[in-house]
């Protein structure tokens, strides 16, 4: 028997409305067709290609705090979706303590040139890293060692939870779980986490290769790309690690020379040769997603910048990478002017985009109690119809979007993310709603029934 979970009230800037957490298994989002622009060549599937379906369930265990010991810890907590899927402290909050490194943001984990995971590189591919947290003592605590639970209690966890039931099914075809089944679906979620509309996107639309000047950038936003796509004589060498246009690290790097250690001063690690992609280093609104590096010892871009102008000359560090010597050996002194610098972190801002911050098919899908609505797919029909179904597609909107309901004579409020009252209407079963003059952004649409009973959902303009 399926599981349907009630509604929650949840306060809003306009009052208390029930939120719906619903998952629908008849109106899936894209994840398997997302559009890829076709300067980006690297691509680390490797067998496990993307289907809505699977990525669907990827979704649910990503955000789901059943999948940590004490059930207070999910993939989630340490990769904030507001924050370009990392965190904003520097060590994450485990169920045994603070993380030994920076939580790194998760964008574009799809299209890394290098195939390796994790800071230090020690996961083959992106399958063999998405458990290995849920192993780890301090993350998640499934770890079989000093006193926790192992992987198999977990599984044994999630067969008793009824919506697994159902989205193994979906997903796979049968109810079984198994540790392979929870790699293929969460990778699947984690690469399905794209960002291409950027100001860099927008720009290359515009031009047959990203050495030319950008029409839509300031002068001093070229002078920073010119910057980073030139090498130390002509310019800084950045993408000479960080290869655009993808903006992730290079193959067979060495450490940058930051080998500090989280909440260990003194300490050194040597390790750490794989950060994220420079992508999405910054929100929207230009404010810092997190500390930066492995240690989360910079909090500014132009710290960062000042890193690699003059790089320290620590003879304890004995791998430093080639690329950032001289000709004698020694740490690179770039010598760049504050001028040079300041384009510098102009043309890195230029890689934020907006649509991962906000796109509902990257969002939490529990309600704030923890539990979850799962309708559609394989819900017999007799239960499908007890559940309270509300699908708006498609969402994100561009300009239409359709709302379909079971829940009869109805009324509607549109409301914008501030709470002010935008529209209103009586309907029944299907409405339309026109986006098309509405401001790019998140709107709430409350549904009202006969018998009083309020559902809310969430609809992004795109």
């Amino acid at each position: 028997m399926k599981k349907i979970l009630v509604n929650v009230t949840l306060l809003l800037g306009f009052g208390w409305l029930f939120i719906s957490a619903t998952v629908d298994l008849d109106n899936l989002f894209n994840y398997a067709n997302q559009e890829v622009p076709d300067y980006i060549t690297e691509d680390n599937t490797d067998g496990n290609p993307i289907d809505d379906k699977t990525a669907t369930l990827g979704r649910v265990l990503f955000y789901d705090k059943n999948l940590s010991s004490t059930n207070t810890i999910a993939c989630a907590s340490c990769h904030i979706q507001e924050r370009a899927f990392g965190d904003p402290a520097v060590q994450s909050v485990g169920v045994n303590g603070l993380t030994g490194r920076h939580s790194m943001r998760l964008v574009n984990p799809r299209f890394a040139h290098e195939h390796h995971f994790f800071w230090d590189e020690r996961a083959e591919t992106l399958e063999d890293q998405t458990t290995q947290p849920i192993q780890d003592h301090i993350e998640m605590g499934y770890s079989g060692t000093n006193g926790d639970p192992t992987m198999e209690d977990l599984i044994n966890h999630l067969e008793s939870l009824d919506y697994y039931n159902t989205l193994f099914e979906f997903a796979f075809g049968d109810t079984e779980i198994t540790e392979n089944r929870l790699k293929l679906a969460l990778a699947q979620f984690m690469r399905s986490m794209q960002s291409f509309d950027s100001r860099f996107d927008e720009g290359m639309a515009l031009v047959d290769n990203y050495t030319e000047p950008f029409p839509n950038f300031t002068p001093q936003e070229n002078m920073g790309k010119s910057l980073f796509i030139n090498t130390p004589n002509e310019g800084a060498g950045c993408a000479d690690c960080h290869f655009p246009p993808e903006f992730s690290i290079t193959t067979n790097t060495q450490n940058n020379g930051v080998i500090g250690v989280a909440g260990m001063p003194g300490e050194i690690d040597l390790t750490n040769t794989k950060p994220p992609t420079l992508r999405d280093l910054v929100n929207p609104d230009g404010t810092l997603n997190s500390p930066l590096m492995h240690d989360g010892s910079f909090n500014s871009l132009m710290q960062v910048v000042n890193h690699y102008n003059a790089i320290p000359d620590n003879p304890e560090n004995t791998s430093l990478d080639g690329r950032l010597t001289d000709l004698n050996g020694d740490p690179q002194q770039l010598n760049l002017s504050e001028a040079q610098k300041q384009a510098l972190v102009a043309f890195l801002r230029t890689l934020t985009g907006s649509d991962i911050y906000t796109n509902e098919k990257w969002s939490d899908p529990f309600d704030p109690d923890g539990s979850i609505t799962i309708i559609g797919g394989t819900l017999g029909i007799s239960e499908a119809s007890l559940a309270p179904f509300v699908s708006i597609s498609p969402n994100p909107v561009d300009s239409n979007a359709a709302i379909e309901t079971n829940l009869g004579q109805l009324k509607l409020w549109v409301y914008s993310s501030t709470g002010k009252l935008l529209s209103y209407q009586e309907a029944h079963t299907r409405i339309t709603l026109d986006f098309s003059n509405k401001a790019s952004g998140l709107y709430f649409v409350k549904i009202m029934t006969e018998d009083g009973l309020q559902i809310t959902k969430r609809l992004l303009k795109k």
